[in-house]
């Protein structure tokens, strides 16, 4: 099936994101439940990462709290999120998940994604987001995803970049952080035109990847 590379303009219809599992060579992406809680206890309660997020777990509570948040959002249908499941181990080694679910305008966020830090630079993280855009314009008909990160987050803005996003702009003092700062919002989007391109060199970099075993 050709991939999709031109929008479509008829409402997509409710509910447009329900849950699934996405199959990776490396990850999985399941649905998000508490029985990912003691895995993700385990390996994210580094303060690395959620440095810049408005989520600050400390404990398991914490963890617990994150996960029942996101699923009252799912309930709402307001976000979907994931677990990501090292294929290896069938442990979960962190999250993302769509959110800002904008069916009538086809379009949708990828975002709350992190990986635990002895998973990155090995295409984990990579092919979460691929995964995930693959749904978004293959299944979903999806016009545009888009991400947002802190401006001063010098890992996820050339992150962001590397897998072929634009970048589109800053949006100033654009959140209130825990910390009482302001966050300036700096985004990036993938349309269904891009998608083609991105898709030919994502997998090209995942297909590097698994050859060489650092997946």
């Amino acid at each position: 099936m050709p991939e999709p590379s031109t929008p479509r303009f008829d409402a997509a219809t409710r509910p447009w994101v329900v849950p699934l599992t996405l199959e990776g060579q490396i990850v999985r992406l399941e649905p998000l439940s508490l029985d990912h809680l003691d895995d993700l206890t385990e390996v994210g309660l580094d303060p690395a990462t959620w440095r810049w997020t408005l989520a600050r777990p400390t404990d398991r509570a914490g963890i617990r709290a994150w996960i029942e948040t996101a699923l009252a959002n799912r309930e709402a249908g307001s976000e979907m999120p994931f677990a990501t499941i090292d294929r290896s181990t069938g442990r979960a080694i962190g999250s993302s998940r769509f959110l800002s679910i904008v069916p009538e305008h086809r379009r949708l966020e990828i975002g709350w994604t992190w990986i635990t830090p002895t998973w990155q630079r090995r295409g984990a993280n990579q092919e979460a987001k691929y995964l995930q855009l693959r749904h978004a314009f293959g299944h979903l008909g999806a016009n545009r995803v888009e991400f947002k990160t802190d401006s001063r987050n010098e890992k996820a803005n050339p992150a962001l970049l590397s897998i072929g996003a634009t970048f589109e702009g800053t949006f100033r003092n654009h959140m209130i952080m825990p910390d009482d700062t302001l966050r300036h919002s700096n985004y990036y989007s993938v349309t269904v035109e891009d998608w083609p391109r991105v898709k030919a060199m994502l997998e090209a970099r995942i297909a590097s990847i698994v050859s060489s075993g650092r997946g």
